[in-house]
């Protein structure tokens, strides 16, 4: 039968979400924590991939179980005994058995988180802003996102993305109060390193390195050396997921900490 887990995670530990050789990643942890409960091989799916450093305040992977294996609430349990703080399952729930917690998936939502005011509690998941950045040009460079179709600009080059095609819906930044602010990015799908990418680049414009008329014209040129330097990976989270079937067992957050 199969199941979805909901999960979140910090990623500083670990390279990546999805197994690679050599490497440790949160979805190689978990499934080793998952044999180690079912005394058998298990693989786990999950609805993205987060790159190295990247956090999840939500991130969703199907599973397959057996009759005889323990109830979900046991496996929670024994996973969340097993892999560390920086992981913890919330809920394993059951699903119909061709459902898919990748390709199912109708959507994603990722924020950036900045500070304004220096802090030593909120540092490394939050990034210290530069006190002038203009945060409402940033604005109105955002806005020209959900129109964009090909996303080359802020792809990390030679990776093995069929398509740099992605349906932005959502980019905005948003003020959480105290001085502090959150970028909010939603589409369909994402590449590897796009929000840190389109972030920097976003905050040329606020520094006044880049125009609105400039960002329109990295998003045109198609070529990642167009666009501005990556933000560091520590203030990323993938904060939610969408499912036409599917509601998460755990309320997103505005802030992740």
């Amino acid at each position: 039968m199969r199941y979805f887990m909901e999960l979140a995670y910090r990623g500083a530990r670990y390279h990546g979400w999805q197994t690679q050789p050599g490497e440790i990643t949160v979805q190689s942890a978990i499934e080793d924590a998952l044999t180690k409960i079912l005394r058998r091989q298990v693989k786990i799916t999950g609805a993205g991939r987060t790159d190295t450093g990247v956090n999840a305040s939500m991130m969703v992977a199907h599973l397959d179980l057996m009759d005889g294996d323990p109830r979900p609430d046991i496996i929670v349990r024994g996973v969340n005994a097993i892999v560390g703080r920086d992981i913890s399952v919330y809920g394993i729930t059951p699903v119909a058995d061709d459902a898919h917690a990748r390709f199912d998936a109708t959507s994603r939502t990722y924020h950036y988180y900045t500070h304004r005011i220096k802090s030593p509690f909120i540092y490394p998941l939050s990034w210290q802003a530069p006190p002038a950045l203009d945060y409402e040009a940033m604005n109105r460079a955002a806005a020209l996102l959900p129109g964009v179709d090909d996303f080359t600009s802020f792809a990390k080059l030679h990776s093995d993305a069929k398509t740099n095609i992605c349906r932005v819906s959502r980019a905005e930044w948003l003020d959480a109060g105290d001085g502090r602010m959150v970028f909010v990015i939603t589409a369909d799908r994402f590449l590897r390193n796009m929000v840190r990418a389109v972030t920097g680049t976003l905050v040329d414009v606020g520094r006044g390195k880049l125009t609105i008329d400039d960002f329109a014209a990295v998003i045109a040129a198609h070529d990642r050396c167009a666009a501005g330097t990556s933000m560091p990976p520590d203030p990323l989270f993938l904060h939610s997921i969408q499912y036409p079937y599917y509601n998460s067992v755990r309320p997103p957050r505005l802030w992740a900490y």
